[in-house]
């Protein structure tokens, strides 16, 4: 079966695609709704981030795909800086550690994208800057 548009069709940025582990899906939809009070803007963004990702089991998720406890390693690419940081829940954010909640945009953002994605970002001073992903390390399983 073939695809083909008659018209290209516009949207202002393509969001890169993201995958979602199931097994972090109800923990991550909890925060959300709990957001919903405090940060409606960042609680909207996250359930659309949700309601447009692939769901995959714990068991079936790329290693190269960011979920909770991944490592992430992403280069701006106007200054050219690398960066690493831990994705984390939000009990066990500590920037001094780099571990960045999921419930902030830059870990919104992260979440679900896969090594080589590109995305966008709006630093606090409104400069648009385009971020890519370089590499994801997975925690080392224990058990």
């Amino acid at each position: 079966m073939s695809h083909t548009t008659d018209a290209p069709k516009k949207r202002p940025a393509r969001d890169p695609k993201i995958v979602i582990d199931e097994g972090q899906l109800a923990h991550i939809e909890g925060l959300a709704e709990g957001a919903m009070q405090r940060n409606p803007a960042l609680a909207d963004r996250l359930l659309g981030e949700i309601s447009r990702a692939r769901v995959v089991p714990t068991a079936k998720m790329p290693r190269t795909v960011v979920t909770i406890g991944s490592t992430v390693t992403y280069r701006d690419e106007t200054t050219g800086q690398e960066k690493a940081v831990t994705l984390v829940f939000p009990e066990h954010a500590d920037i001094a550690q780099q571990r960045v909640s999921l419930m902030t945009p830059i870990g919104v953002t992260l979440l679900g994208l896969s090594e080589g994605a590109v995305f966008h970002w709006d630093t606090r001073d409104n400069e648009r800057r385009k971020l890519t992903v370089i590499r994801v390390d997975q925690p080392a399983v224990s058990g």
